[in-house]
């Protein structure tokens, strides 16, 4: 009999489907689907210090084409914010994002919709598609992407990719049961493990790292191609031993495997990640920090990208720079609305790991407010 889902993941999920999917997605940004999200309410206005500017009047031609993200003639134009799973990160994420401009909709004419998605490669792909008109996505997927690498050798480069700003780093994060005999990367051969979906970039990222450590699928009893919301019931049921993300914390997919059954981080660290984080300028050492999950105290040594805001070349520089003036305009705001964002600066959101050149939106908000030369 297939393990029941972990208790308190499947209803925030039902919340957030109701609220994210039925509701359609232009409704998806005013929710806060995440713990750690504060309840909506109109915020104070942001102090003098703050970066300056009013963001710009947007166009009332609707960016995003088709369905429910189709603005009426007298509408505001929606941009599309493509996200990730509602089990991990990128989607609350991109529900704050959106929050900010959002409150400046009379202005601007403007109104963002965070979308949940299959990840960073599908959300670049919608950006080169013409389906999406800002995307969540990881620095390396990025990288490949500009280069017309990896998942994107076939499509070839992407010219039109644009930076918005930097966000947050994403360790890869190794969940393994306590009695799996799992305490470092070389104790995963001949395990159960899953590596992400096919296509993720996620999964493009683990396929690197299984290769500077010499291993391909055959290292492996399993590798199931699991979603991201599978995960806390599969390993707590005992369905795998171990499972592979790379993503922000604290993380709702590893808080509920840690609630749900005994569970370790692994440490992913060694020769071959030296090797590979030296080898490729969108990879950093990381750390996942101590007493964020139950059971482990202790910090655990990482690698990984970051979490970027990217947007189309052809995305009006307007709209682009409406988007950049709402969040930065109520920056410390923004810190507060997921535990993921509390550490951002933002010098750092202007300068740090940006895989493609800067949107002339967010470049001209950037230099006005002083935050570039």
């Amino acid at each position: 009999m297939k393990p029941l889902r972990a208790p308190i993941l499947a209803p925030l999920l039902g919340v957030a489907l109701l609220f994210g999917l039925v509701s359609g997605p232009v409704q998806a940004q005013d929710t806060a689907p995440n713990e750690g999200t504060p309840p909506d309410s109109t915020p104070a206005e942001s102090p003098a210090s703050q970066p300056p500017a009013s963001p710009a009047p947007a166009s009332q031609t609707p960016a995003s084409q088709g369905g429910e993200d189709q603005a009426g003639e007298d509408g505001p134009t929606v941009l599309r914010l493509e996200t990730g799973s509602l089990a991990a990160v990128y989607y609350p994420v991109g529900v704050a994002l959106c929050r900010l401009p959002n409150q400046h909709r009379p202005e601007t004419s403007l109104r963002c919709a965070a979308v949940p998605s299959e990840g960073s490669v599908a959300n670049i792909e919608a950006l080169r598609a013409g389906e999406a008109d800002l995307a969540l996505a990881q620095t390396d997927t990025a990288a490949d992407a500009v280069a017309g690498e990896g998942a994107f050798a076939d499509a070839g480069p992407m010219d039109g990719l644009r930076s918005v700003m930097s966000l947050y780093p994403e360790p890869v994060t190794i969940v393994a049961r306590a009695d799996s005999g799992i305490a470092s990367l070389t104790d995963l051969q001949g395990k159960r493990i899953s590596l992400g979906q096919a296509g993720s970039g996620q999964r493009a990222l683990a396929d690197a790292l299984m290769g500077a450590l010499g291993w391909d699928a055959a290292s492996f009893a399993e590798t199931p191609d699991l979603p991201t919301e599978d995960l806390a019931a599969a390993l707590c049921g005992g369905e795998i031993d171990a499972y592979l993300v790379t993503i922000g914390h604290p993380a709702l997919v590893v808080r509920e495997t840690t609630r749900g059954c005994d569970a370790r981080l692994v440490p992913v660290t060694g020769p071959a990640v030296d090797g590979l984080v030296s080898g490729t300028a969108a990879l950093v050492t990381a750390e996942i920090p101590g007493g964020v999950y139950r059971g482990n105290p202790d910090p655990t040594p990482s690698f990984g990208p970051g979490a970027t805001l990217f947007a189309r070349a052809e995305t009006p520089e307007a709209e682009v720079r409406a988007i950049v003036a709402g969040i930065f305009g109520d920056f410390d705001m923004l810190s507060g609305l997921h535990p993921a964002l509390a550490g951002l600066s933002r010098e750092a959101s202007v300068t740090r790991g940006l895989a493609a050149p800067l949107h002339p939106g967010a470049e001209s908000y950037y230099r006005e407010a002083g935050l570039m030369p």
